[in-house]
Order: C-alpha cells, then sequence, then structure tokens
C-alpha cells in the first residue's frame, strides 16, 4: 500500500514539470465535512485543458456509544476542461482506495441495515468517471459541485457490535454506484 501512495504522489506531482497560468488550487470539500472528516485537495495544472486533483480524507474519530466512521481516503482524479482549466465544466476519471472501521449508528435510506449493531473493518480500492463545474467566485476563490459514479472492489470482516471483538463473517463486496460526490470550496495560487 506504500507503494501504490509513493506511485500515485509521484504521479500527481513529479510527471509533468512545465504548466501554465492558474496552476495550483487548494480545495475543502464541504459535503466530507458533513461528516466530521478532515480533508483536502489538491489540482495541479497539466496543460491548458488539463489537471490533476488528488483528494484525500481521513476520520480518525469515534463518537459516543463507539460510534465511528473512521477511515482513510485518497482520490486523484485527471480532468479535461470545456472551456479553460478552474473555470466551467468538467469530465474526469478517478481511481480511489484506502481503509475503513465503521459502525455503531443507523445510515439513511436503509443502506447497511445492520451497521447499527455491527462493525465493518476492512479496505477498497476501484475508479468510476466524474463530471463537475467550477464557478469563479473572485481574485482566488472557486466553488465546485462534482458528482461521480464507478466501481469499487471491498473487502471486509463484519464484527458483532460496534465495540465486541466477535467475528462475524469476511467477506468481498463488489459495489457499483456513487463513487464522488462534493461540493467543494477553492483557493487558487496563481
Amino acid at each position: 500500500m506504500k507503494r501504490f501512495v509513493f506511485l500515485l504522489f509521484f504521479a500527481v506531482f513529479a510527471v509533468h514539470t512545465h504548466m501554465y497560468g492558474q496552476n495550483v488550487a487548494v480545495k475543502n470539500n464541504l459535503l466530507y465535512d458533513l461528516t466530521l472528516t478532515p480533508n483536502l485537495s489538491v489540482e495541479v495544472g497539466l496543460a491548458p485543458k488539463f489537471t490533476m486533483d488528488l483528494q484525500t480524507g481521513l476520520n480518525l474519530f469515534t463518537l459516543g456509544d463507539n460510534k465511528k466512521l473512521k477511515h482513510y481516503l485518497i482520490q486523484p482524479e485527471l480532468r479535461y476542461w470545456f472551456c479553460e482549466r478552474f473555470n466551467g465544466l468538467f469530465v474526469g476519471a478517478h481511481a480511489h482506495g484506502g481503509q475503513f472501521n465503521v459502525g455503531g449508528f443507523k445510515l439513511p435510506f436503509g443502506w447497511i441495515p445492520d451497521m447499527e449493531n455491527h462493525s465493518y473493518e476492512g479496505w477498497f480500492i476501484g475508479g468510476g468517471a466524474s463530471l463537475g463545474y467550477q464557478w469563479i467566485l473572485g481574485n482566488h476563490w472557486n466553488l465546485e459541485a462534482s458528482a461521480g459514479v464507478g466501481y469499487a472492489r471491498i473487502t471486509y470482516d463484519k464484527y458483532h457490535c460496534a465495540n465486541c471483538g466477535t467475528l462475524v463473517k469476511s467477506d468481498k463486496l463488489n459495489y457499483l454506484g456513487v463513487t464522488k460526490a462534493a461540493i467543494s470550496l477553492i483557493y487558487i495560487i496563481k
């Protein structure tokens, strides 16, 4: 996993040395903040209509009654801009990977109905495609909305309760669906 993270970091920041105009944007996903997950994205200009975005998130918190949504996420994305970089409509191709330890609460829409009384630990890897739009708010500030769909291969262990150690099962899951959702506040470094 360390090798994967290093290669990903190298690919995003070291492959392309010549940059244009607006070169770097630092972002915070406000939707991710709603899960109490500190997150940061860095987007780097590669060519007049291409950028590389690297989103990261890390949640190490355990709430009352051992409720937890502990995880880390790394999600690089190559973007093509229809107008100019950091302005207007874009499409992207992303990969993602991370680990999780979640449980002790009820999820909306009946998703994973037994999570309130169980915990899940594991990892995931996958990829997908996204569509988004950025609005210029000021000289250095933008707002972005984006969503993506794709695939994730999830390997997990299920435990009887959020703080117990009794293993119920180990399994794998092939997930197809939403793999990205963001409303991000952006600071552009010119």
